[in-house]
């Protein structure tokens, strides 16, 4: 099967079909580079896309993702980030492997199909030459025969009239000669050029075309193989992601299966208790009595030696006096005494733990500089070791400081976990407690901290002391402040004893007024006259707020 001898007469059509096969190539290539368009672009979407639903840095929403959920999510959108970089892997590889491959080589077929059919043409422009001669010379030796045969006429007309001088019929005798030897000599040129072309026309349809047409024929074919290697490597540079992109896949599956609910449950435990224990069972009131349902202070001392159970703020703790310490709107307080014990003890061992990282990070800068001062000492062309004391100094001063903060606030953590003796106000305030450039000494705190299941203040004797401290500064800040306006009224749900600093007594169905709602922290604080306010449980009462202050 040879395109030179079955399509010896096609070499228009075989032009036309070579041109159609480059097309196809180049169509192929269009295609080809419109996939990795889409590629780059599917990867560049991917990628937004994960980044888009990353959590910001430093923000409350990156505090969030310490649940086994969110981060399983978060390792989803890092699967999802490889997942793009592999299609961009499958871009970058159909460029490099198949489309500037087969550019280029398209550049090498058009030359070459150009060289084979530029040689047809020089074969076919030959042929016809030799076609023209032959066609030529057989004019001519028709030409000359006609002319001979003339001639020899004319000499027997000559030679047969008698009225013909005999030098006439000679004259047309010698014209008559001349005649047929041209004819002749035509006739032997014909003849050998017609020898030559049936020479050059075997040539041109045994030899010649069967040879370009021949050439023509494999480059068709090279083209046609190219093809389907290209399609083969199409069909390979994905393969060789698949692994990858299933460990991706592996990757997300994994993440999922890392999500333990229990953990999640322990984590909202750890995020929100309070440390605070439920208020204990409301004792009956028996009707049966006479009674004036008034707020005295014989019903509460009644209600206390009848044994009804304290409704404290820390169940077992008499002294908690954080919720009713004025609040700071416009900052949070160092010693974070506005949050409940166990949010309380969790911040402060958190800064805690801050400044310890602090401190191993100031010791190894203390430790470089040394090291720098005595390689100076070894080398002094190095440079001056006086040059490092200033700075050595400073580090010195600075881990002295993070030091006196750090057991400023383990000071503040052992006290919450209840680890620390009762102390007088004087010791207090020497402590830190109000004054930060005096900490006091703790033993071991770090290592001896022990908070109660409850998280909430287990001696009794440190808190008492704690509020008899506070009180007077509690006390201070009420004074000082301008009375605050109404914003809703509340009715109270149950009978609520207000034993400690800064809370009300209330009676159940008693109406009073509401002048600051609850923020968070459990207690709404309400008034009952010019001369009465403090907080009390909201769970309590059952608050309307004016429309007003809902608003604003």
């Amino acid at each position: 099967m040879s395109w030179g001898t079955e399509l010896w007469d096609q070499f228009d059509n075989l032009e036309k079909h070579t041109q159609w096969g480059i097309d196809i190539l180049e169509k192929y290539i269009k295609f080809v580079k419109e996939r990795t368009e889409i590629e780059l672009s599917y990867a560049k979407q991917l990628r937004n896309l994960s980044k888009k639903y990353q959590p910001k840095k430093n923000s409350k929403e990156e505090e969030e993702y310490k649940y086994t959920s969110c981060k399983a999510f978060i390792s989803n959108l890092n699967e999802m980030n490889d997942y793009a970089g592999q299609h961009e892997v499958i871009s970058e590889n159909m460029a490099s492997q198949i489309i500037v491959d087969l550019a280029r080589y398209v550049q090498e077929l058009k030359q070459e199909r150009k060289s084979n059919f530029h040689d047809g043409r020089k074969a076919q422009q030959h042929i016809e030459t030799c076609w023209k001669q032959l066609e030529s010379s057989k004019r001519r030796f028709e030409r000359d025969c006609k002319e001979a045969d003339r001639a020899q006429q004319y000499f027997e007309k000559m030679d047969a009239d008698i009225n013909v001088t005999k030098a006439d019929v000679e004259k047309a005798r010698q014209q008559a000669q001349i005649r047929h030897q041209m004819a002749e000599d035509s006739k032997a040129d014909y003849s050998s050029i017609l020898q030559k072309f049936n020479h050059e026309q075997h040539e041109y349809y045994h030899t010649h075309i069967p040879n370009i047409f021949q050439k023509i024929q494999e480059m068709e074919e090279r083209r046609i193989v190219r093809m389907g290697e290209s399609m083969k490597t199409y069909a390979e540079v994905d393969r060789q992601v698949i692994p990858i992109i299933g460990k991706c896949l592996d990757g997300i599956v994994k993440a999922a299966e890392s999500i333990d609910q229990k953990n999640d449950s322990q984590l909202v435990i750890e995020a929100y208790k309070s440390g605070f224990e439920p208020p204990g069972d409301i004792e009956f009131e028996d009707y049966t009595q006479p009674m004036k349902r008034t707020v005295s202070d014989n019903s509460l001392s009644n209600s206390r030696g009848e044994g009804k159970p304290d409704l404290k703020f820390g169940g077992k703790s008499k002294g908690k006096l954080w919720p009713f310490i004025k609040k700071n709107k416009g900052a949070t307080p160092e010693d974070f005494s506005n949050l409940p014990p166990e949010q309380r003890r969790k911040k402060l061992q958190q800064k805690v733990d801050e400044l310890n990282k602090e401190i191993q990070k100031e010791m190894d800068q203390r430790d470089a500089i040394t090291k720098m001062k005595d390689v100076y000492l070894k080398n002094p062309q190095m440079g001056d070791p006086a040059s490092l004391d200033h700075k050595l100094a400073e580090v010195s001063q600075n881990i002295e400081k993070l030091r006196v903060e750090t057991q400023k606030f383990e000071a503040w953590l052992a006290e919450v976990e209840g680890r620390l003796p009762a102390r007088s106000e004087q010791a207090r305030r020497q402590s830190g407690l109000y004054d930060s450039q005096n900490p006091p000494t703790v033993n071991n705190c770090a290592q001896d901290r022990e908070s109660s299941p409850d998280g909430s203040y287990t001696e009794e004797q440190s808190q008492e002391s704690e509020m008899k401290v506070l009180a007077t500064d509690f006390d201070d800040e009420f004074d000082d402040e301008e009375p605050l306006p109404a914003i809703g009224t509340c009715k109270a749900l149950y009978t609520f004893e207000g034993q400690n600093e800064g809370t009300i007594s209330v009676v159940e169905g008693e109406t009073l007024y509401v002048i600051e709602e609850d923020k968070g922290d459990g207690w709404t604080r309400i008034r009952r006259n010019e001369d009465e306010e403090g907080y009390v449980p909201t769970s309590y009462v059952e608050v309307c707020l004016d429309k007003n202050a809902k608003d604003s």
